[in-house]
């Protein structure tokens, strides 16, 4: 039984998915189809809504990921699930209200059957909880751990590598972590099922990822700049000669247009949805140490220009302007709650709609870290080159204490593979931040 579920074990976890996803329009539709007929039964109303409900699933798959059990940790995936469930059942509820707008049922627009919306997301999450479960079990039990052998340029890197490959859960065990100097590096590649290569020279990691090659073993490499030039590049044939072509112009007078209306108007609608928040925020700072509510900060944004960054006060007043480390003094009570759920942001939107920044964009740091950044490292003066943005690839996935390295890495990937529909991915991909603030505004040592 067990080698026929390894073999098939993708099919098992397509099935398992597609029930899942199944389930969840059963759990949407039957609660609705309570009040409304026209839901429950063949008609025009239910096909729209069932086109619509399977397009978004979808669609948001390639947003958030989709049914990634044992790819992931448990939680990851449940919160990708969730928000893609979310965002569909009130994509397809806003269909349904516009479908019943009409003579028969309702002559104005209006909210109904709420309550049932709200009973559906439940049971979705119910189903969601169970259904990753079961998919987790059923992947570890099919597929044994992999015996991995992590390689690094600096062993100080150790722990931050050891905690990445960690969070992917079971999948990977880590046997050892060496230097790439290792005199018996080889060996152990040969008894690894998998290796990673963090921050190796180019020489080497190219000697010893074609070693792997030869011996068929799993290889998970940290991308360098290079690299990233080679994944955004097209592949053109000259004659039988194989190119990869990569031009350098940036974004065309199209995609600038595109991308500052689309700031405008969602950073316009957002102050607008945002304001209670606004005005609690402002009101808990007030209340605290009765300071001044905003805080202003030079920037850098695109090719180095310096402007004044808004943000709500968390910290006491005449403090030293510096980087946060772990348990700072410096932050308030009311800083400490408003920096966890990136409230604290918010007023960037004001940057945002003046132009000194975009929705997405590499991070604009302060100004003396830019300064002591580009002396460590004088290719971080790169991520300049688009101008700084709320969120983006590195704010996503990365952390408020990621290293000066891995920000230049993420912020490049993103500049080299940009696109209107990656805007709007990251955009949405922003509320996953939301649910793992602790990590993701954890300071630096």
């Amino acid at each position: 039984m067990k080698k026929f579920c390894t073999r098939f074990k993708n099919s098992i976890l397509m099935i398992l998915a597609a029930c899942l996803y199944v389930g969840g329009f059963i759990a949407l539709f039957g609660f609705l189809g309570i009040d409304h007929r026209q839901v429950r039964v063949l008609s025009r109303t239910s096909v729209i809504m069932s086109l619509a409900y399977f397009t978004l699933t979808y669609l948001l798959m390639k947003v958030y990921g989709g049914y990634e059990v044992g790819r992931k940790h448990r939680y990851q995936v449940r919160l990708s699930l969730a928000l893609m469930l979310f965002f569909t059942d009130i994509a397809v509820y806003m269909v349904f209200l516009i479908m019943n707008t009409n003579d028969a049922n309702n002559r104005v627009f209006q909210i109904v059957s709420l309550e049932w919306l709200l009973a559906a997301f439940v049971v979705q999450q119910v189903l969601v909880f169970i259904w990753v479960r079961i998919g987790d079990m059923f992947y570890k039990w099919v597929v044994p751990p992999r015996k991995t052998l992590v390689v690094v340029h600096d062993l100080d890197s150790k722990d931050n590598v050891e905690r990445v490959i960690r969070s992917c859960g079971a999948r990977f065990v880590i046997s050892e972590v060496i230097s790439y100097k290792d005199e018996d590096i080889k060996a152990k590649i040969r008894h690894a099922d998998s290796v990673f290569f963090y921050d190796i020279p180019a020489e080497p990691k190219h000697t010893l990822i074609e070693y792997c090659y030869k011996h068929l073993t799993s290889v998970y490499c940290n991308p360098d700049i290079p690299d990233i030039l080679t994944m955004s590049s097209d592949e053109i044939m000259f004659g039988d000669l194989p190119f990869l072509a990569k031009e350098f112009g940036g974004m065309t007078m199209e995609q600038r247009i595109v991308k500052r209306l689309m700031d405008i108007f969602v950073s316009a609608v957002c102050l607008i949805i945002s304001s209670p928040l606004l005005l609690i925020a402002a009101i808990m700072i007030k209340l605290d140490d009765g300071g001044p509510v905003f805080f202003k900060q030079r920037r850098a944004t695109i090719r180095g220009r310096v402007f004044e960054i808004y943000k709500f006060r968390t910290m006491k007043v005449n403090v030293e302007n510096k980087s946060v480390s772990k348990d700072d003094d410096r932050i308030t009570k009311a800083g400490k709650f408003l920096r966890k759920y990136r409230l604290d942001e918010l007023p960037q939107l004001i940057n945002i709609i003046h132009g000194d920044m975009c929705l997405v964009g590499p991070r604009p740091e302060m100004i003396e870290n830019v300064n002591e950044y580009e002396r460590e490292l004088p290719e971080f003066r790169y991520r300049l080159r688009m101008k700084a943005g709320l969120t983006g690839l590195a704010q996503v996935v990365g952390r408020y204490n990621t290293s000066s390295r891995d920000k230049l890495v993420l912020d490049l990937m993103y500049i080299e593979n940009f696109s209107i529909l990656l805007d709007i991915k990251l955009l949405l991909q922003t509320f996953l931040v939301l649910f793992k603030a602790e990590d993701s505004t954890e300071g630096f040592n």
